[in-house]
């Protein structure tokens, strides 16, 4: 498995840094503190945080468009053979039945955006209850899909190609991100000038710089460390 060690201010920037430059998310890593971060008395002794990346399994292809531009097929549980759709989701109900939630879980087969790509599947949470799992920003459905992945790449020995869901949040959210790319597009070429998003995570960010990558009249920053890195739209 692929390690690097990056230092920072604090945890949360080393552990940015070191994202940035493997080029994945949270979700694509297991991270370790090596030493936490210390002011030093009187300024003396001072050291920043440093962490330990190790990335689950191989290192991740180019990322995929939106969640809405993969077609899917609804599987049955009579013909799901494939071990990271299968454990997958016995793993993510093995924490809802600790979490002491109770849903309903189905498994999507999305179709690759590029030819060569391994697809990911889709777990899709649904129930009375789950609106919970999804938490302000998407961040509680973050931590859930992170935990079952990780757990799930644990159990396969490799990276687990799989996506965590919870009543299709992340197919609206990533129709207001599309919708939210274009009209600021416009308005940054209209004005003539740079346009700010809010902070976002990796992966929303990440659906702004796919939106507008091939746009010849502008290009896409990522800026800010942490939670508050955004994306700045640059007319040429």
């Amino acid at each position: 498995m692929e390690t690097i060690e990056c230092t920072g201010e604090t945890i949360e920037e080393a552990i940015q840094k070191g994202l940035d430059e493997l080029g994945v998310t949270a979700s694509d890593v297991m991270v370790t503190v090596l030493e936490e971060p210390s002011r030093g008395l009187f300024g003396l002794g001072a050291r920043e945080a440093r962490v330990r990346l190790q990335l689950i399994g191989a290192r991740p292809a180019p990322p995929a468009p939106a969640i809405t531009e993969m077609p899917s097929t609804l599987v049955s549980d009579d013909s799901l053979t494939d071990d990271d759709a299968r454990i997958g989701k016995e793993v993510l109900a093995e924490l809802l039945e600790r979490m002491r939630i109770e849903a309903d879980i189905t498994v999507q087969r999305t179709e690759p955006s590029q030819q060569g790509e391994a697809a990911p599947w889709l777990l899709n949470v649904q129930g009375r209850h789950v609106s919970n799992l999804i938490g302000r920003r998407g961040e509680t459905l973050a931590s859930l899909q992170y935990i079952t992945r990780l757990m799930t790449s644990r159990r396969l020995q490799r990276r687990a190609n799989i996506i965590v869901d919870v009543d299709g949040y992340k197919s609206r959210r990533s129709d207001r991100l599309v919708q939210l790319a274009l009209r600021m597009a416009e308005q940054a070429v209209k004005q003539g000038r740079t346009i700010s998003l809010e902070p976002m995570p990796p992966n929303e960010r990440r659906i702004i710089h796919l939106t507008l990558r091939n746009r010849p009249d502008v290009t896409t920053r990522s800026v800010g460390e942490g939670s508050s890195r955004k994306v700045t739209i640059v007319p040429k």
